[in-house]
């Protein structure tokens, strides 16, 4: 005999209510496939139920059963090989692979509007989370069918921004901290319209490289505005090898439409102010050095050359050297 747990139990039948469990597993008790370990508690529930059974049998009958189930049962869609060579994981699958039979029958219109991949989770198999932290992508390994078949997306943390308009043609302004985020929303806020005498229209706050995974979705989350013809995208980072990092990821992704550029102007006065400065703090260890040189393209010799001398040295110009001041001497 095999032991088994309650939650086991309950797990093959997962949109019965309480009552249609207890009721199962009382029949079981009486046709004496399932006797309770003793000293095993109870669930607390009412009516009780036992913690743990010994099981005598499998319900649902045997191998025979189980492979014409299969065979003659499941929509032609999910993949049988598998599980015809893993009856024993089947069995522990079967209650998912119904659930999944049962949507793809009835239901299988509804992928034709994508949705994102907790709600098509919960679609399915009524656990919003059982795909990005249950086993839902093996279930559906298991019977041969890929995520992009449900027609589902991920989804990023919304991005935060600034709209001074919404006119379009306009430049938008993603900037990697949160602190020039505020200083040049502050600079719109009251009352200019140019930032290093460019014309802004949004700032979008990319919260460093949460930005690379926002941006993938920009196309789902961001306003209609945003994404008009003619609009024009620029990026403005640390200079470190992570902003540039992140400025080129983004690039990488950005279309012919919407192509992303440096501003240059905010990294020219970066620089200017540094060298008046002249002490700049030291770059964090470890980072990711990894960079094509695409963003030095869009300088002038001396200005790229000035950049890369920072960078070899060890050390880096945050974008907090300019202040509101500093827009507005430029603006």
């Amino acid at each position: 005999m095999k032991r088994i747990s309650l939650e086991e139990l309950l797990q093959k039948h997962p949109n019965d209510s309480y009552q249609q469990q207890y009721a199962r597993i009382m029949e079981l008790l009486g046709q004496g496939k399932l006797k309770p370990v003793k000293n095993a508690g109870h669930n607390g529930k009412k009516p009780a139920l036992c913690l743990s059974y010994w099981q005598a049998g499998e319900e649902g009958g045997g191998s025979q059963e189980l492979e014409e189930e299969l065979k003659y049962h499941l929509e032609p869609v999910i993949s049988i090989s598998y599980y015809l060579s893993h009856l024993e994981e089947y069995q522990k699958d079967r209650p998912w692979v119904q659930m999944l039979n049962t949507y793809l029958k009835e239901s299988r219109h509804l992928l034709k509007q994508p949705i994102s991949v907790n709600e098509r989770s919960f679609e399915i198999f009524h656990r919003e989370k059982f795909f990005t932290r249950e086993q839902g992508l093996k279930i559906l390994k298991r019977c041969g069918l890929g995520p992009e078949y449900f027609n589902m997306y991920e989804t990023a943390e919304p991005f935060a921004y600034y709209s001074n308009t919404r006119k379009v043609p306009q430049n938008l302004l993603i900037l990697e901290n949160k602190d020039t985020f505020f200083s040049m929303r502050r600079f719109l806020l009251a009352g200019s319209a140019h930032i290093f005498g460019t014309e802004i229209g949004t700032l979008i706050y990319g919260a460093g490289k949460r930005i690379v995974k926002s941006f993938q979705d920009f196309g789902l989350s961001a306003e209609p505005y945003m994404k008009a013809e003619g609009n024009r995208f620029y990026y403005f980072g640390d200079l470190d090898y992570e902003g540039i990092g992140i400025y080129e990821s983004l690039a990488a992704q950005s279309s012919a439409h919407h192509k992303l550029v440096p501003f240059l102007a905010a990294y020219q006065a970066m620089l200017a102010k540094a060298a008046k400065s002249g002490r700049l703090p030291d770059a964090k260890e470890f980072q990711n050095q990894n960079i094509s040189g695409a963003f030095f393209s869009y300088f002038s010799k001396e200005a790229a050359k000035q950049m890369q001398r920072v960078l070899e040295k060890g050390q880096y110009i945050p974008q907090e050297i300019l202040n509101i001041k500093d827009f507005m001497a430029e603006g």
